[in-house]
C-alpha cells in the first residue's frame, strides 16, 4: 500500500451516529451529491450515516457542511457537531468551539466528564418555522397511520431543531415496524422539507428510549436533533422534566432544554473510529471533478 494518493478522512461517530469527515479547508473542491451519495454507501463506499465537510468560515472556528446518504444536504447534526468540536479542541488546544451550520452558529464545549456538549439553539414549535404545509397546533399534529402491521401511530408532536422533526410516543418500540413506517412519515405531505420521525418510548423518570428514521439517511442508531426534539417534545406533553437521559441504540445522550433562552443542549461521548485515504477512483464519484470554490 505504497504510493497511495488521495483525499484523507477520518472516520467518526456520536453514540453510533457514524461519519465521513473530511477537511476541505485548503480544497479546491466540495462535497456535492454524487460524492457523498458514494462516500455513505456501506458496500462500495466508506460507509456512513452522513458526510461531513469541514469549510473556512469567518464567523466561528470552522465551517460545518453535512449531506445524508442520499445526496442531500441537511441543516443540522448535533452528534456531527460534537465529533468536529472535539477535532477543533485538539487542534487550538480549547475547551470551547463555535462551529458554524447552515442552520447557524452552534457553541461546543467540554464537560468535566469529558463528554462533549453542544448548544443546538432554540427550539422552534410554531408550524411555519418547523416547517409544516399548513398551520396546525404542533403539540399534537393531526397525523395517523394504520400500518400493516404494528400499533397505530397518531398525533405526534411536531419540533424544529434547525431540520424538522415528528415525535410519536410508543407503548411498546419493539412494536413499530421503523423501516416500513419510517419513509412514509417522512415523505408525509404536512411536511414540505420531508421530516426526522423519532419514536419515543418513557421507561422511567426523566429517562426514555428514543430511535429515529432520519430523512435521507433512514433509521440511525443515534440522532442528536432527534434527541433534542424528542426531550422538547415529551417535556411539552408532562412526560419529564427539562432535562433527560436518553437510550439510543448507540449508546446515551443527555438533553437539557433551558428555560431561560429555548435553548437545547446536548451532551454525550465522541470517538474516532480510523483513519484513511479516499482513492482517487471514488473521488471520481464527483459529479463535476472540476468544481472549484467560488
Amino acid at each position: 500500500m505504497t504510493g497511495t494518493t488521495g483525499q484523507p478522512f477520518l472516520k467518526m461517530h456520536g453514540a453510533g451516529n457514524d461519519f465521513v469527515v473530511l477537511d476541505l479547508r485548503q480544497a479546491s473542491w466540495r462535497v456535492d451529491p454524487g460524492l457523498a451519495r458514494a462516500l455513505a454507501n456501506r458496500r462500495t463506499g466508506v460507509g456512513c450515516d452522513q458526510v461531513i465537510s469541514l469549510e473556512p468560515t469567518e464567523r466561528g472556528d470552522v465551517f460545518m457542511r453535512i449531506h445524508n446518504p442520499d445526496g442531500s444536504e441537511a441543516q443540522a447534526c448535533g452528534n456531527a457537531t460534537r465529533c468536529i468540536a472535539s477535532l477543533i479542541f485538539a487542534e487550538n488546544g480549547q475547551n470551547s468551539a463555535v462551529i458554524e451550520t447552515v442552520a447557524g452558529l452552534l457553541q461546543s464545549r467540554m464537560t468535566d466528564d469529558g463528554w462533549i456538549e453542544v448548544d443546538m439553539g432554540p427550539a422552534y414549535l410554531d408550524w411555519r418555522d418547523i416547517p409544516l404545509a399548513h398551520e396546525m397546533d404542533t403539540l399534537s399534529l393531526d397525523l395517523s397511520l394504520e400500518p400493516a402491521a404494528g400499533p397505530r401511530l397518531a398525533e405526534p408532536c411536531a419540533v424544529g431543531m434547525g431540520n424538522p422533526h415528528a415525535v410519536f410516543f410508543v407503548d411498546d418500540m419493539d412494536a413499530i415496524d421503523i423501516p416500513a413506517v419510517g419513509p412514509i412519515l417522512e415523505h408525509h405531505a404536512l411536511f414540505p422539507e420531508r421530516a426526522n420521525i423519532g419514536f419515543v418510548q418513557m421507561t422511567g423518570a426523566d429517562a426514555f428510549r428514543l430511535r429515529v428514521w432520519e430523512r435521507g439517511a433512514g433509521l440511525t442508531l443515534a440522532c442528536g436533533s432527534g434527541a433534542c426534539a424528542a426531550l422538547v417534545a415529551a417535556h411539552r406533553r408532562g412526560k419529564c422534566g427539562r432535562r433527560a437521559r436518553l437510550t439510543l441504540d448507540g449508546g446515551a445522550l443527555v438533553i437539557e432544554w433551558r428555560a431561560e433562552d429555548g435553548h437545547v443542549l446536548m451532551s454525550g461521548p465522541v470517538a474516532t473510529s480510523y483513519a484513511g485515504v479516499l482513492d482517487e477512483s471514488l473521488l471520481a464519484a464527483r459529479q463535476d471533478p472540476r468544481r472549484s470554490v467560488a
